[in-house]
């Protein structure tokens, strides 16, 4: 019902698109800054990573460096480091550089894309993770494991 209230037209009411970038560009902050980044800094990054690929997926916004693998590849590191270490959820240098400009293309798109197609984006993105907890995940997608192997 989101999706087909959703302007067709129009982008994304201005306080949402605030609300999603203020939460996106935090956690990046946190994860290159914070002495202890949280579980949801690193969730609110990997969120909009995953949007930017349904966009991608959707035929709404490119890719042709395939820099989104090389993105989820970073995080997903980040985060079984975390797991397995215990140390804080960190980011490499170049794993940065490309979520930064990942998130300024996710950003960009917040702002010239329609309401309608970003709710979209957002319920498809939402199956994906919903098929990936259930175990039936793509070739290219990463699931971090929980335990210590």
């Amino acid at each position: 019902m989101d999706v087909l209230l959703a302007s067709p037209t129009e982008a994304m009411p201005e306080k949402h698109r605030r609300h999603q970038l203020t939460r996106m560009w935090n956690g990046l902050r946190a994860m290159e800054l914070d002495e202890n980044p949280s579980y949801d800094d690193w969730e609110v990054v990997s969120n909009a990573l995953n949007m930017m690929e349904t966009l991608v997926e959707m035929r709404r916004a490119q890719d042709p460096d395939n820099l989104i693998i090389d993105a989820v590849h970073a995080l997903a590191v980040a985060g079984q480091r975390h797991i397995d270490k215990g140390v804080p959820i960190r980011l490499d240098g170049s794993g940065i550089q490309i979520i930064r400009g990942l998130l300024e293309d996710y950003a960009a798109a917040l702002e010239e894309l329609p309401h309608r197609t970003m709710m979209s984006c957002h319920r498809l993105t939402e199956k994906r993770v919903q098929d990936i907890l259930a175990k039936r995940v793509q070739t290219h997608d990463v699931v971090i494991k929980k335990e210590k192997p």
